[in-house]
């Protein structure tokens, strides 16, 4: 029986059980795409855990990596690059020429999170919507590039500012939009390790970024008559516009349409995750945004990630002000930027090791609270010694917080797997918020506290050990929805919900029981 037939059958049955008309109206409309289910189905796929068949998702994921990985690093390294350019501005007279106060300055590094952070639900319900993700991205990419360009030709306080507000949207398409883009290729003990890796992006912009500023700010002062400080935003945001334009042509957008993945690996690729999660990655009965952004919203596991994750950028909220804090060790400019990247090369490195074995365990909590706990005994150090040694090795710890980050995403995306319409709108949610902690943060570095910071510290302190208890809590309510998710599976089970896993038997090419015992073996990580 083709696909078709099989949805048809599907309807009957629904209209004889009487079941409610989302559920019939999502079995109809599947109807719809079946003809294309069935030019995907024609492509035999090999037995699971078979030689032939692991050869061919090898070479998938290879082929995924080479292309999407580097794109997105190169991306998300540029992202933060051109955020904290004002940072590093800031060293060499941004804020002399445009005479801001402390406070202001404070207000420039807080309202880029003020759009930068609702705008990432709405952004990752336009993402799960449109059908070419990478023209999407793509083109947010161009526009930061551009705004940040802009920046520096701003000549007064309303000028700068009006650029932090308008950089903030664009940019919020990136992160989330990635780690949801990434969640549609990779399965679950894939992705932490996938999510690092671009993640070190972020890590090592904050390497690359101070060393692109020492070079800039040494060798352009006065170059042309304009300040080194307005050339380090016009040639940080030029080379974000290219790389903007050449992601439109090398980033996938989705396993069904993306024009370089076809044939057998097209199946193969929406097999694996079926596969993976026990349900075809397909989406409710009405298949609405706004109903994917009603479940996120209803869902109190959704909401205590958002919270722990604002409480925690909140403590970790000194990367903004990274080299100002750099440069309290007493050295000059040029030095204070080149001793701000080793710090992040070796977060980058931890990040890496520290995700790769939580994909083989399976266990997030303990991953990324041991980052946590690195972060707080450097802020232990800071606030007991003023020495140069003592204090530039407790740099070392608090990058070692964002090793643990990495995996935020990754943990919600496999705490809140299916449908994928309140998958994307969760991760908009949980890292969409999560930034006010960021914005919260821009005005516990204030410059007073300086050079010792220590009212900085202890509010930063006391946030993590917050985040620890959170995470422990979310820990915990995991736990007990496997084990209600085990004992209620058939009062759970929905038409929606029956019609995921039939697609995920169709794909994988076993019968509903075999999917169904599966289903049964799902377990929610934590």
């Amino acid at each position: 029986m083709s696909s078709k037939d099989q949805i048809e059958t599907n309807l009957d049955r629904s209209t004889k059980q009487g079941l409610n008309s989302k559920d019939k109206a999502y079995i109809a409309d599947s109807a719809e795409h079946a003809s294309q289910d069935d030019e995907i189905l024609e492509h035999a796929l090999p037995p699971a855990d078979s030689e032939e068949r692991n050869t061919l998702e090898r070479a998938l994921v290879r082929k995924l990596d080479l292309r999407l990985l580097p794109m997105i690093f190169l991306i998300y390294i540029m992202n933060y690059i051109d955020r904290n350019a004002i940072t590093s501005a800031r060293l060499k007279g941004l804020q002399e020429d445009l005479h801001l106060n402390n406070i202001q300055y404070a207000t420039l590094i807080a309202v880029l999170y003020a759009t930068y952070s609702p705008a990432q639900i709405p952004s990752n319900m336009i993402l799960h919507m449109v059908k070419r993700p990478s023209l999407y991205i793509g083109t947010c990419v161009v526009l930061w590039g551009l705004t940040s360009a802009l920046t520096g030709v701003t000549v007064n306080y309303g000028g700068i500012i009006a650029c932090r507000i308008f950089i903030g949207l664009p940019e919020a398409a990136f992160y989330p939009g990635a780690m949801y883009l990434l969640s549609r290729w990779y399965t679950r003990r894939e992705l932490a390790l996938r999510s690092a890796i671009l993640y070190c992006g972020l890590l090592l912009s904050n390497a690359f970024g101070t060393l692109m500023a020492a070079g800039i700010l040494s060798g352009m002062e006065g170059a042309m008559g304009i300040r080194a400080w307005r050339w380090l935003f016009y040639i940080e945001g030029a080379i974000t516009v290219v790389i903007g334009f050449i992601s439109m042509y090398i980033l996938p957008d989705y396993p069904n349409n993306t024009r370089w993945i076809v044939g057998v690996d097209r199946r193969l690729a929406q097999a694996r995750l079926a596969e993976d999660a026990a349900e075809a990655d397909i989406d409710d009965s009405d298949q609405s945004q706004l109903h994917g952004l009603k479940l996120a919203l209803k869902d109190p596991l959704v909401l205590m990630f958002a919270l722990m994750n604002m409480v925690q950028l909140m403590g970790l909220s000194f990367i903004n002000f990274f080299p100002s804090l750099t440069q309290t060790l007493g050295f000059s400019t040029t030095i204070t930027l080149l001793m701000a990247s080793p710090p992040w090369i070796w977060a980058s490195i931890l990040c890496l090791g520290n995700a790769w074995h939580a994909d083989r365990t399976g266990e997030r909590y303990f991953h990324i609270a041991a980052c946590w706990w690195a972060v707080m005994l450097g802020y232990i150090i800071s606030l007991s010694t003023m020495n140069i040694a003592a204090r530039y090795i407790s740099l070392f710890l608090m990058a070692t917080g964002y090793s643990g980050f990495a995996m935020i995403l990754t943990w919600v995306s496999s705490s809140v797997p299916r449908p994928p319409a309140k998958r994307a709108v969760s991760m908009g949610i949980v890292n969409g918020f999560g930034n006010l902690g960021n914005l919260i943060g821009s005005y516990v570095w204030d410059a007073k506290w300086s050079p010792d910071y220590h009212p900085s510290l202890g509010i930063c302190l006391g946030a993590l050990g917050l985040t620890t208890i959170l995470g422990g809590t979310i820990r915990q309510m995991i736990i007990t929805r496997n084990k209600e998710m085990l004992a209620d599976e058939l009062k759970l089970m929905t038409e929606s919900n029956r019609v995921r896993i039939e697609e995920a038997a169709k794909l994988e090419g076993i019968s509903f029981e075999d999917a169904m015992a599966r289903r049964r073996g799902f377990k929610l990580l934590y």
